[in-house]
């Protein structure tokens, strides 16, 4: 069985760091979790993780959604005064993205791979 190089599992720990962090202000922490999802998704494509697509299309879905919340933000936000709350609607992949990422993480760490469960007895 061929190893896996050790920056992935660093790059995979340092990418739920930041995402957690990030996660703590959505808002301005948009971008923390931008880099979060995409050393997921690098650490997936390296690793040939069977999630690297989903990671990767979340990673995508999320650059969409922050773009244009930073782009709509700078016409002053939504609400009376400043644009339709229909605007928003383009902002909805960014927190669509996280949710499903980290279900996509919950069901990656509950579900071992059967080797590790193997060689564990």
């Amino acid at each position: 069985m061929k190893e896996k190089p050790i920056w992935t599992r660093i790059a995979f720990i340092v990418g739920t760091i930041v995402f957690i962090v990030g996660t703590i202000d959505p808002l301005e922490g948009s971008v923390l979790i931008l880099a979060g999802s995409f050393l997921f998704a690098l650490s997936a494509y390296f690793t040939g993780d069977r999630y690297f697509k989903l990671f990767l299309t979340y990673f995508v879905m999320m650059v969409v959604g922050v773009f244009f919340l930073f782009y709509l933000s700078s016409f002053g936000g939504f609400g009376e005064g400043a644009l339709s709350w229909w605007w928003s609607i383009l902002v909805l992949p960014y927190p669509l993205a996280w949710l499903l990422t980290v279900i996509t993480l919950i069901i990656r760490n509950r579900k071992k791979p059967q080797k590790e469960i193997i060689s564990q007895h």
